[in-house]
């Protein structure tokens, strides 16, 4: 069945041949393209279905003029997904059943929701997190062995590297850090104040404050805030690098990734983390200075003055010491998902997606480890 040449293109078709021997084969020819099968796509299905569900029919390729993307998904359908171990077809056809037998689909939706079981999506989580834990840990291992490498030759220590990065996560972050510490700052004292006055305990707001801005909500707004301005930023960094075969190019020259990429992201966080907490506690505590004095009547100076007898220093340190650990986890999280990503742009936006999330969960379940082991530690 062959038909008229058109503008240069051959119609989609084919025929059917017998061997002496009983065997039957599906002889294609014509352009399977988009073009070709505008006029005849649906009649060529009807006919090459019967086929597709004989598995003793072979099917021959060879004589295709030209295939794209839309005609192998054509034939992987009528042929009820046999290329390409049972088609004979030439190499560059081959790669493009492979590709649509990699991402395969039922076409009954009810047989994939019968053929996924309950163990194979276990499995595939168990598998996922298993890959993951070992992926990571082998990244915080190397980033150990680069720190004792690099204490031991301090020459080679990448400052350029680690200088920018902070400057890019620190300096940058400083105005999106300071204006939502001054709004949540004000939202927690206004809030506050509402209740005291019920209680005729204005003073205790200074309390309330302090203890509340300088020991939790200042290390996780900032580590927050970070995680997903700064940890998106780093994990969609690498993904672009390997895009763009900027890591296989550091790979063939010898030049360590961990020491050049990774190292100077996790130092730079546990370094510009605890300074950004600090700014965010002195705008969050600025913004309920203001929000206690209109609403209670507490001048700045007597808050000032009360701040210190009310919240232990310890406070400040376990602040401080949250930031630097936030900062590990979130620079680690964004170079361990950074370095997964493959070489197209679904897996960028997938990977960058999951970097925030984690990163973010983490520091929330940190926290919490912080509150139990310092539950009794730094109260007045």
């Amino acid at each position: 069945m062959i038909g008229n040449v058109s503008g240069g293109i051959t119609p989609a078709s084919f025929a059917i041949q017998r061997s002496e021997s009983g065997d039957v084969s599906v002889v294609l020819t014509g352009h399977w393209t988009l073009r070709g099968m505008a006029r005849n796509a649906e009649p060529l299905i009807a006919q090459l279905l019967p086929y597709g569900r004989d598995p003793e029919v072979q099917w021959d390729l060879t004589q295709i003029v030209l295939l794209d993307s839309a005609g192998a998904y054509f034939l992987w359908r009528a042929s009820k997904g046999k290329p390409p171990l049972h088609f004979k077809a030439r190499p560059e056809h081959l790669a493009l059943f492979r590709r649509w037998a990699a991402r395969d689909v039922p076409d009954n939706p009810g047989v994939m929701a019968h053929s996924v079981s309950l163990w194979s999506i276990l499995s595939y989580g168990l598998r996922t997190a298993v890959s993951h834990g070992y992926d990571f840990m082998a990244l915080v291992g190397q980033f150990v062995l680069d720190l004792v490498y690099l204490v031991q030759h301090p020459k080679q220590i990448p400052i350029r590297e680690i200088s920018a990065t902070i400057y890019r996560t620190g300096v940058r972050a400083l105005g999106i850090t300071a204006i939502v510490g001054l709004l949540i700052g004000i939202v927690v004292s206004y809030l506050s104040a509402l209740e005291l006055k019920a209680f005729g305990a204005q003073s205790f707001i200074v309390n309330i404050l302090g203890l509340s801005i300088v020991r939790e909500l200042g290390p996780m707004l900032a580590a927050i805030l970070v995680a997903g301005r700064s940890g998106s930023s780093m994990t969609a960094r690498l993904g672009v690098m390997r895009i763009t075969q900027e890591l296989d190019a550091m790979n063939s020259m010898g030049i360590s990734q961990s020491q050049r990429l990774v190292l100077p992201k996790i130092i730079a966080l546990i370094i510009a983390l605890p300074l950004l907490v600090i700014w965010t506690d002195a705008a969050a505590l600025l913004g309920g200075m203001f929000s206690a004095n209109l609403e209670v009547g507490i001048n700045f100076r007597q808050f000032i003055e009360l701040l210190p007898g009310v919240v232990p220093v310890v406070n400040l340190w376990i602040g401080l010491s949250k930031g630097a650990v936030f900062g590990l986890v979130v620079a680690s999280i964004a170079c361990h998902f950074g370095l997964r990503i493959k070489p197209d742009t679904e897996s960028l936006a997938t990977e960058t997606t999951n970097s925030v999330v984690t990163a973010i969960t983490l520091v929330i379940v940190v926290d919490a480890i912080f509150a139990i082991i310092f539950q009794g530690v730094g109260l007045p």
